[in-house]
């Protein structure tokens, strides 16, 4: 009874949390973006870059075609980025509206639906009744509540949408940069194709790895299903244009 009692002094949960600290990855929206700009950065104009080479184009060429791709793909990227976090944003807008008029126009219909949430986790209707009436006397929180566990959405930063747009576009910059970088250095679309495979290849395998490390797969599967995709897509399009050529 004591120790049911002690998690109900304010002051000992306060103790409690501050010295326990839990150590999370919560930066999951910053390593999405950076995931796809970099992921797509590092594929498309590798690909590109294989096909032209594949079609028997100068270095120059491919180098000003892949770096023109480069531009186009971050805009195209950052933009996608852009107006899905947006569309995000304005879904969550409508159904807190939405929230907040239902809990002061079909109040109890509300609370039996924060009822029939609580229920879900195990909570009997003698434990739960004065939850919902807590909630009831703070429509805010009722709200928030309501967004969080029934509709399940998070409440997204303002900047969101800016910072996608930036943190996808500027990744896919850098992933284009890594497949074109050999087209600056050897005259000779032959060696700077293969040049470019292996600098890719390798790119591919250090970013499957720490993909896979930060979301928590197994790094060493992510990195060899990564630079396997970047293989597959870069070998396809050099046939093509082989194919094309001949």
């Amino acid at each position: 009874m004591g120790e049911a009692a002690g998690f109900t002094d304010p002051e000992k949960q306060k103790l409690l949390l501050h010295d326990h600290e839990e150590k999370h990855f919560m930066s999951s929206e910053v390593v999405r973006d950076i995931i796809i700009g970099v992921s797509d950065g590092l594929t498309v104009p590798f690909a590109l870059a294989a096909g032209l080479s594949g079609a028997d184009v100068s270095s120059s060429i491919i180098l000003i075609a892949g770096i023109a791709e480069v531009a186009a793909g971050a805009i195209s990227m950052g933009l996608g980025g852009y107006l899905a976090a947006k569309s995000e944003a304005d879904h969550y807008m409508r159904e807190l509206k939405r929230e907040q008029e239902e809990v002061i126009e079909v109040p109890d219909i509300e609370a039996a639906e924060v009822g029939d949430i609580l229920s879900q986790y195990g909570v009997e209707a003698h434990e739960y009744g004065p939850v919902v009436a807590a909630l009831r006397r703070n429509p805010q929180a009722w709200v928030d509540f309501m967004m969080k566990f029934e509709l399940g959405l998070e409440k997204p930063d303002p900047k969101r949408a800016l910072i996608s747009a930036l943190t996808i576009a500027i990744s896919y910059i850098i992933g284009g940069l890594v497949p074109l970088s050999p087209y600056v250095v050897f005259p000779s679309a032959g060696d700077a194709v293969i040049a470019s495979v292996i600098v890719t290849i390798i790119a591919l395998l250090i970013f499957g790895f720490a993909k896979g490390y930060f979301t928590g797969n197994r790094p060493i599967m992510s990195a060899l299903q990564t630079a396997l995709i970047g293989a597959v897509a870069s070998t396809a399009a050099f046939l093509i244009a082989k194919a094309f050529r001949t």
